[in-house]
């Protein structure tokens, strides 16, 4: 039988074709860092990144008439960010951006001291900022999350807001003669009915060059029962040393098509689908990017078309011929064949037997002393055999439990509760619960219950519960310069719980303190038209996830 989910392609009732009408949004040369649909972590990347010559200040153009219809500020994601929507159906976002054009600045920085508040989120009327092709509308920069100056540039559906690949505009701009590169395959037993070499646990190969210039795989493959196959690989431009995303992937059997994925658009809600379609235990321990071309039951892609949900099945003492053929937007491709010897041989059970089985398709439950774990129906993307255990933590306020044996996903969160052993604490919201990796603790949170902590995890793993008694700390910047720079400077940190809120005043109104999430800096710019000549008092106070408060205080004269 054939599965299918719905394989898009660049056909939208309603959206013109943008690709002959949009004019660049940057004055320089087109070259990319990232491009559309690469995996990231919980999610695809939506558009473009292009370069912006590795500075900050560019000028950022209105590809084509429009208007501005969101405006959203914050010190994480997208930074300072611009969406124009556009008569043909389509909007274009920017992100990453070091200021917006003066009047958008004007009424950016209005609204702030309205709502008293940095982050913010402003959709004005169509008619307020009408902007025309090639009208100045920002400069780049390296707000947010941003790794390094780059524009972030995306094409979405205005009615549906999916993300469409906006390569097409780009490719006369673009130079691509190099073909995606295989770095290595995986290769699965799947659903306790495989064996791989000998093994019921995944194998790895490498890949060598052949006598032909082809590669091929390192070491012989012999299989039976139901395995799943998964790829390492990256694709490259001209002019560049980035790599980026593959968009198409196709896998044959005996040339018999078994999977098939290309991305040309999804929704962000399909988003955390993508720890289903890599191999999310490798990437969490190694970092490496496998992405699996079998689907698990869970996983509702749209842009995956499969035969047997990808699975092959090794039945018989023969060679089955296996095909790689990995394309760019550009038509390049790499090809890898390889082949699986069927040798038939007892498939192993389970190293560990557990009693609990959650299931993909319905609620689990799961109790033991001092944990209380419910996983809600869509939460896994197939069923899993849950082993679970626990063991003292000296040092905590729990034990520690492990709820697997390797780090799983959840599309849906899950609800943890753990019990207290040592409930010492007066402040009750000190308390937290903590993910726990390679002796790191990352602080989730939760509600504090009669001797219990309550909390929503998004995967199963190491928890156990924590306490967050310190305050935050503020560390001002250079302060001798700062009535000379007209810039007060601040760096912020926190011990666990990380920081909810900060608010800084001047003679105890609303001063706008800019927030630089990569850095943790605080920015104050001196307004004179807010400030008149002087003595002032500045203000500031910062709390942590816990409620713990520090406050500083400065006096200055103008």
């Amino acid at each position: 039988m054939y599965r299918y989910t719905i394989l898009l392609i660049l056909v939208f009732t309603g959206i013109t074709s943008y690709a002959q009408t949009f004019q660049s949004p940057l004055d320089i040369p087109v070259l990319l860092s990232a491009n559309f649909g690469e995996l990231r972590p919980n999610h695809f990347h939506s558009g473009l990144d292009l370069k912006t010559q590795g500075s900050v200040g560019k000028t950022v153009r209105a590809p084509k008439d429009g208007y501005i219809s969101r405006i959203s500020v914050s010190p994480y994601g997208y930074g300072n960010a611009l969406y124009l929507t556009h008569p043909d159906g389509t909007t274009t976002v920017y992100g990453h951006l070091l200021q917006f054009s003066d009047s958008i600045a004007a009424y950016v920085k209005d609204q702030q001291y309205k709502q008293e508040t940095f982050r913010i989120d402003l959709t004005p009327a169509p008619e307020q900022f009408p902007v025309k092709a090639g009208q100045k509308i920002a400069l780049s920069g390296n707000s947010g999350s941003s790794g390094g100056p780059h524009l972030h540039f995306e094409v979405r559906d205005t009615k549906t807001e999916e993300p469409l690949d906006p390569l097409d505009y780009f490719k006369e701009n673009l130079v691509d003669t190099k073909p995606p590169r295989i770095y290595s395959i995986m290769i699965y037993p799947l659903n306790e009915k495989g064996i791989i070499n000998g093994t019921n646990k995944p194998v790895a190969f490498n890949l060598t060059p052949s006598k032909n210039g082809m590669q091929t795989v390192a070491g012989k493959i012999t299989a039976w029962g139901e395995i799943g196959v998964a790829v390492k690989a990256y694709d490259y431009m001209d002019n560049t040393t980035n790599i980026y995303g593959v968009k198409e992937v196709r896998l044959t059997a005996d040339t018999s098509l078994l999977f098939h994925s290309c991305i040309e658009r999804f929704a962000f809600h399909e988003g955390r689908y993508i720890n289903s379609l890599i191999d999310y235990a490798t990437y969490r321990e190694k970092g490496s990017l496998y992405m699996k071309c079998f689907v698990e039951p869970g996983n509702r892609l749209r842009f995956i078309e499969s035969k047997n949900d990808g699975i092959l099945v090794i039945d018989q003492p023969r060679n089955y011929k296996m095909e790689y053929q990995l394309t760019d937007a550009f038509g390049n491709k790499a090809i890898l064949h390889f082949g699986i010897t069927g040798k038939e041989e007892p498939i192993p059970t389970p190293d560990s037997v557990s009693t609990e089985l959650f299931r993909f398709y319905s609620d689990n439950r799961f109790g033991a002393k001092g944990i209380r774990l419910t996983v809600p129906k869509g939460s896994l993307y197939t069923n899993l055999r849950f082993l679970y255990s626990a063991k003292e933590d000296t040092t905590g306020y729990a034990d520690i439990h492990a709820l697997h044996t390797q780090v799983v996903p959840l599309h849906k969160s899950a609800r943890l509760s753990l019990r207290i052993l040592r409930d010492t604490l007066t402040n009750t919201e000190q308390y937290g619960i903590a993910k726990i990796n390679k002796n790191y603790r990352s602080w989730v949170g939760g509600t504090y219950r009669n001797g219990w902590i309550d909390a929503d995890i998004s995967e199963l793993g190491k928890y156990t519960v924590v306490a967050d008694k310190t305050a935050p700390q503020i560390t001002p910047v250079d302060p001798a310069n700062w009535l000379k720079t007209k810039k007060f400077t601040f760096k912020i940190s926190d011990n666990l719980s990380g920081i909810a809120t900060y608010k800084g005043c001047i003679d105890g109104q609303f001063a706008l303190f800019e927030l630089d999430g990569k850095t943790a800096s605080l920015t104050y710019k001196l307004d004179r038209k807010r400030v008149a000549p002087g003595t002032h008092v500045l203000t500031l106070v910062v709390t942590d996830g816990c409620g713990n408060q520090s406050a500083y205080t400065h006096n200055f004269t103008l």
